[in-house]
Formats: C-alpha cells, structure tokens, sequence
C-alpha cells in the first residue's frame, strides 16, 4: 500500500516538473519528463509494485533466485571448461582426427631451402674470433638455420 501511495506521489511530483519545464517553453524536455514520471504510476497500474513487493518479503522468492544465481554459475563454469578444453567432445574428436591426418614428421624442421639446393663454398666450422670474444653460440644458432 505504501509503495503505491509513493510512486503515485512521484509520478505527480513528475508530472508537474514537466508542466514547469513546458510553461519555460522546453517542450522536448517536458516531454521527457513526463515520460520518465509516468512509469511508476504505470507499474503501479499493471500490478507490478505489489509483485515485487510481496516477492522481495518472501522467504521462497529469494531462495528461488539464489537457486537461479546457482544454475547461472554452473552454466558459466561448464562454458568456461567446454572453451578451455576447445569444445564439446565431438570438436575435440575431430581435431584429434585433423590432428593425426596432418602430423609432420620430426625431420620437417629443416629449412625449406634445402641442403642440396645450394652449394656451400664455406668449411665446415667457422674459425674462433681471435680477439677472445666467444661467439659460439651465435655460430650454433647460425649453423642451425643454415646460415
């Protein structure tokens, strides 16, 4: 009964800001206003306000949310597991499959040049700087990408 009595209150309060917004030749403003003051007294009218009234004192409502608020969590979780593991079963069963159809042998991390394709007019190992800077894993990483 109170709630009704306050949103009536409000959207009369609403209604005559408008009026004054209106009468200092505002009318989109006005017009917004009243717009904005009619909603309570629309909830009011469709039975609304009573509604949530008499769920936000009732002991059974809110453990129904908190149940909604549960399955939400678990909806959440499972997604949060389905994306991890790159979806559901069958996805996974047919990535394994493109998996193994498209698996490249352990020699394949050569490079694409190839050794035959061009000659190597250098020697095999590369002679130590003289200046007593070790630069042998540079020549590592070099030798090892064919350089």
């Amino acid at each position: 009964m109170i709630a009704e009595t306050v949103c009536s209150a409000v959207a009369a309060a609403g209604l005559g800001i408008a009026a004054v917004t209106a009468y200092r030749k505002r009318f989109l403003a006005a017009t917004r206003i009243a717009a904005y003051s009619l909603v309570p007294l629309g909830l009011v009218m469709t039975g609304v306000v009573e509604w949530l009234a008499d769920t936000a004192f009732s002991p059974t409502a809110w453990a129904g949310f908190g149940v909604l608020g549960v399955a939400w969590v678990l909806f959440m979780t499972t997604r949060a597991v389905e994306r991890r593991r790159g979806g559901t079963r069958k996805d996974r069963k047919e990535a394994r499959a493109a998996a193994q159809r498209d698996a490249v042998a352990p020699a394949a991390s050569a490079p694409s040049l190839g050794a035959g394709s061009r000659q190597s007019t250098r020697p095999a190992t590369a002679p130590k700087a003289e200046s007593g800077d070790d630069f042998s894993d540079i020549e590592a990483i070099l030798k090892k990408h064919g350089i």
